[in-house]
């Protein structure tokens, strides 16, 4: 019963600590044309907010996410594709402005990393897992003997 209530109570927390305002949207600010608006939020969750950093412009509250919501907003309204407005704010703000960074020469080991450390870490346990099955300790003559006759005796 206990248990049951402090599930409730955590969960009436949890509703109440999403950040609802980040979803918000200020009068006059969503595009008239449904469709457009919507290829606007797909970019909204792919660039980052540049105060913020880790969070897109489509969860911070940051008035440059705002911004840049709206930048991206005339954007889609002056009919520009979204690699276009994606270009316009790589050249205006660098590649830290989107989410996930295109593959380049530059980015090339933030891509490879993960890559690079699975597999090296896969091959470090491999040759530490048949370094220990070669080093099987050897047991001296009387070791020998005594093990010989224990195992007689349970036999």
């Amino acid at each position: 019963m206990k248990a049951m209530v402090a599930m409730r109570a955590l969960a009436f927390a949890l509703v109440f600590a999403l950040p609802m305002h980040a979803l918000a949207l200020e009068p006059g600010e969503a595009l008239p044309d449904a469709a457009a608006e919507a290829r606007a939020r797909s970019l909204f969750v792919e660039l980052r907010c540049m105060v913020c950093q880790n969070q897109s412009i489509s969860d911070s509250d940051a008035p440059l996410a705002k911004d840049l919501r709206m930048l991206v907003r005339e954007r889609v309204s002056a009919g520009d594709s979204s690699e276009e407005i994606k270009e316009f704010l790589v050249e205006r703000y660098g590649e830290f402005v989107l989410l996930r960074p295109r593959f380049s020469g530059e980015t090339a080991l933030l891509w490879l990393a993960p890559g690079i450390v699975l597999v090296g870490g896969a091959v470090g346990m491999l040759l530490a897992r048949r370094r220990r099955l070669h080093q099987q300790p050897q047991l001296s003559d009387d070791e020998e003997r005594r093990l010989e006759a224990l195992l007689d005796k349970m036999r």
